[in-house]
């Protein structure tokens, strides 16, 4: 071999660090000795050319040009074949290229010539690792560890590789040396109770955990992991002495008094959860998802009206600690909804909605007591405000344009159902609901052959559908159109429903199109028969068939009432003022 001069340690030093990043992660983890080891050619040295060929092919690495670096230290090696650093350069510079295979090869060369560099042991161990040689990886890492015992990250990464390879005793070998070495950590240890518990040897797990617990008796969230090992593995009675310790050393641990609440809970000590709940409840400094859970754990138990006035005063001390959060709104709103107070539901949901407008499931029970308190101006609102956030769901254009129907917003109406019967055309029975609506629409904007037509897809797949039986006919009675067809939907309907005074007055009203006026009477006389569900329509066609009968005393009798139960029209006014019959 030639004489070699001694290379630039400072140049190749800073070469080495910035070529990648974990490697400069682990220069960091280094003593200065090792750094200087890592840092300097230890066996043979490079001539000035070839120096000069390591800066080149370094500059070619920091400016992202490694095919042309790979060039560069192609050479090098060609020139110092028996130099690892060399090899090492190759191996970096063929890795930014993907070259995985080629990349290992000239690694593996780099460390058969210098297995006193610790570096580059560990850059092929990591490379094969990479490439799931997990085998081949191993073997390095041990070598690595008989000279440098004590190093964290080599004993790390073998422990992952025993894992990947389920070798979980030899993992825990690993992780039992290294304890040995720098004595008991809470990475080793909760690494180590995963191993345990895959092999289901929860005793090792648990001893884990009062190991940590002895090293530093005065910290309380060990004792809450503890805590949360037996809760997952039912061991509910260990579990609450360990909490209780966690709180002796912290009174205000709050995760300690929520595993203590969902403990009680789960063993039906509704007085002893709902004392823990409480406390914790009270504090702000405690995330708002915990609280949630155990709460929405102990809805689920609830029996006697004290247990649910109880579970309310929780969610109202929910939301006084947590006024931004929307769940603890939504776990009100629950709440009222079980206990039928549906409009105080209604709000609770809707400020949930304002403060968290993501929720989807939100909206719907926002829209479903809107729909069922017929707050119509609010089903309208909250609907556009959910298709703001939610434009691609089905059933929000329903409610919106179910809004619009009842709002007599025709068009809009229309084109909200319309949009609705696209997104859920692959629910039948839906269809059927929209189909009914959107013959409805139709009509309120003048388009009877389009509102006929959805009408008949109802009754093609539902002959018997009472809500389009009733529209239909009516609205082919004001047309004084297909009166056979109309008469024959009303006939039906009011055979299916004999004291329904809505439909009973739709029949009566298609007879007296057809000037059949005595049994016109005989019907509406049957639905006032109903004094709940009285309407002034049926009240103003009562007074109608009378005039046409010639009892116009009691027709105007019958038109003076239904004005005075709400009835407003030029019409109405128009018969009181003649005392006759005025039609449109």
């Amino acid at each position: 071999m030639m004489n070699r001069l001694v290379t630039n340690t400072g140049v190749l030093w800073l070469l080495l660090l910035t070529l990648t990043g974990s490697d400069l992660a682990y220069g960091q983890r280094l003593t200065k000795k090792k750094q200087k080891d890592a840092a300097t050619v230890r066996s043979d040295q490079f001539r000035p050319e070839e120096e000069g060929l390591v800066v080149e092919g370094m500059k070619f690495m920091v400016r992202g040009e490694p095919e042309r670096a790979l060039a560069v230290f192609g050479q090098l090696v060609e020139k110092a074949p028996e130099d690892a650093a060399g090899y090492y350069l190759l191996a970096t510079a063929l890795n930014k290229l993907e070259r995985t295979q080629e990349a290992i090869d000239a690694a593996q060369k780099a460390y058969q010539r210098d297995k006193s560099n610790l570096f580059y042991g560990k850059f092929l161990a990591e490379n094969l690792s990479r490439q799931k040689n997990y085998k081949e990886a191993a073997v390095i890492y041990e070598e690595l560890l008989l000279k440098d015992p004590s190093n964290i990250q080599n004993n790390i990464e073998l422990a992952a590789v025993y894992v990947f390879t389920d070798q979980f005793d030899k993992a825990i070998d690993t992780y039992n040396r290294l304890e040995k070495n720098i004595g008991v950590t809470e990475e080793v240890v909760r690494q180590k109770q995963q191993l345990y518990l895959r092999q289901n040897k929860l005793e090792k797990a648990i001893e884990e955990s009062q190991k940590l617990i002895a090293s530093e008796p005065g910290e309380s969230y060990y004792y809450i992991e503890l805590a949360e090992l037996y809760i997952a593995n039912e061991l509910l009675d260990k579990a609450i002495p360990a909490l209780q310790d966690a709180l002796k050393i912290n009174p205000d641990e709050a995760q300690a008094h929520v595993l203590l609440a969902d403990i009680y809970r789960r063993q039906g000590d509704l007085t002893k959860c709902n004392t823990e709940l409480q406390i914790v409840f009270k504090n702000p400094n405690l995330d708002v998802t915990p609280k949630i859970r155990v709460l929405s754990g102990f809805l689920t138990m609830l029996k006697t009206p004290q247990d649910r006035s109880d579970a309310m005063e929780l969610a109202k001390l929910l939301i006084h600690t947590h006024p931004s959060e929307s769940k603890p709104y939504v776990l009100y709103a629950d709440l009222l909804t079980q206990t039928n107070q549906r409009e105080k539901a209604r709000d609770a949901y809707a400020i949930a909605a304002r403060l968290d407008g993501s929720i989807y499931e939100i909206w719907g029970a926002l829209l479903q007591l809107d729909g069922e308190l017929n707050a119509i101006d609010s089903l309208l609102v909250h609907s556009e405000l959910a298709l703001e956030v939610f434009p691609n769901q089905g059933m929000l254009w329903y409610s919106n344009g179910m809004a619009n129907l009842a709002k007599r917003n025709f068009k809009q109406a229309v084109s909200a159902l319309e949009e609705s019967k696209r997104l859920i055309g692959d629910n039948p029975s839906m269809v059927q609901f929209i189909n009914a609506q959107l013959g409805d629409a139709y009509n309120g904007v003048g388009d009877h052959e389009k509102s006929d037509e959805f009408y008949e897809l109802v009754l093609k797949e539902n002959p018997d559908n009472d809500h389009v039986l009733n529209n239909y006919s009516y609205f082919l009675s004001l047309r004084k159109e297909k009166l056979d067809k109309a008469l024959k939907m009303s006939s039906q309907l009011v055979k299916r429903n004999p004291d329904n005074a809505t439909y009973l007055d739709t029949h009566a009203w298609v007879l007296y199109v057809r000037k059949d006026y005595r049994q016109a009477k005989d019907f509406l006389e049957k639905a006032l028969a109903d004094q709940q569900n009285i309407s002034a329509t049926i009240v103003e066609h009562y007074g109608d068939v009378l005039s046409r009968l010639g009892e116009h005393g009691k027709a105007l009798e019958q038109w003076k009432k239904a004005k005075e139960m709400g009835q407003l029209s030029e019409l109405i006014d128009k018969k009181i003022a003649s005392g006759t019959l005025h039609e449109q």
